[in-house]
């Protein structure tokens, strides 16, 4: 059972062996979250898997090339022979027909109303194939652990933060706790901008070229792995405010450079976007666009921060000058 729970203070003095002690206590509350978020996302790792598949429902579900579940061919199909049906069964009630005709007639009619009720009478959307007899027990599992991690993400970083907070004195503290907190959201920004925005544009453009040439095949794994990999991938590339924050706050840049040099941080814009998932222009394009948008903010940021420490700096200097009427 952890003893302790809450951050150390900066005043505080422990061994060795208690620095170990509450690390592992920090591991246990991690690992226990982890265990317990991830325990609920496999109970309901159906409705996480429909939201994994939402993006696939952009895709052509009448299209012959795309093998992906029940398509709205088959529903289709169902309302034909139910008129069918309907139209054999009225020939059998026809006086103009031999009584066995008209027996033939209406069985084949009831037949084929049986067929068209076993049909699905709504299309859930294209989902994805597996090819292995323990692929949908595995990826499931992968799925559910997935979103365990991204749930965890705030009580993981807070653990994190529990845990340096000692080394830091009350001005760095005071820095610290507003990034534990924005970073999270802006990693959810980022992955909430993929779903929506990125991959449905991405797999519309990867699985419709030269749709004509191939038989295309979705494949769960491989899918999800895309999807998980581009969220998460953009959510990290979303904490670039707060990384060159960080960098001002260490020294390295400050906003006249981030506005001076801005052609060169395209270009490093450019190599991020272009390694992350999915190698296709859409994509790449789609990813690189609010990276854009988060460098111009970091500029803004970078020339305010500027701005308040030169300020600060010259009411400290201020504060330093010698008064009109002191001779010392």
């Amino acid at each position: 059972m952890p003893r302790r729970l809450r951050p150390i203070g900066h005043e505080d003095r422990l061994s060795v062996v208690d620095h170990l002690d509450e690390l592992r206590n920090r591991l246990f509350v991690c690992v226990g979250v982890l265990a317990v978020v991830f325990a609920f996302c496999f109970w309901q790792n159906a409705h996480l898997l429909n939201i994994l598949n939402e993006p696939l429902k952009h895709l052509s579900t009448t299209a012959k090339n795309h093998i992906s579940g029940i398509t709205g061919d088959q529903v289709g199909e169902r309302g034909h022979l139910l008129n069918a049906a309907g139209d054999l069964q009225q020939l059998g009630h026809s006086s103009t027909l031999a009584p066995s005709d008209r027996a033939l007639l209406s069985a084949a009619g009831s037949q084929i109303e049986s067929a068209a009720k076993a049909l699905p009478s709504k299309s859930p959307g294209p989902v994805p194939v597996t090819l292995g007899p323990g692929e949908p027990f595995t990826v499931s599992l992968t799925v559910a652990f997935y979103f365990a991690v991204l749930i965890s993400i705030p009580v993981l970083l807070y653990e994190l933060y529990a845990f340096v907070v000692p080394a830091f004195n009350p001005r760095e503290k005071a820095v610290a706790l507003p990034i534990i907190v924005v970073a999270p959201l802006l990693f959810v920004a980022g992955a909430v901008f993929t779903y929506y925005i990125v991959l449905p544009a991405a797999i519309r453009f990867l699985q419709g070229y030269n749709a004509a040439q191939f038989q295309a095949l979705v494949q769960a794994k491989p899918l999800y792995s895309f999807e998980v990999l581009t969220m998460g991938g953009v959510g990290l590339a979303f904490e670039m405010p707060l990384i060159l924050l960080g960098l001002r706050a260490a020294g390295v840049i400050n906003g006249k450079t981030l506005t001076k040099y801005w052609r060169y941080a395209l270009v490093v814009i450019a190599i991020i976007a272009a390694a992350m998932p999915g190698s296709d222009p859409v994509t790449t394009g789609l990813e690189a666009a609010p990276l854009v948008v988060l460098l111009v903010v970091s500029m803004i940021a970078l020339r305010v921060a500027d701005w308040r420490a030169a300020r600060r700096a010259a009411a400290e200097e201020k504060q330093q000058q010698p008064g009109v009427g002191d001779f010392s």
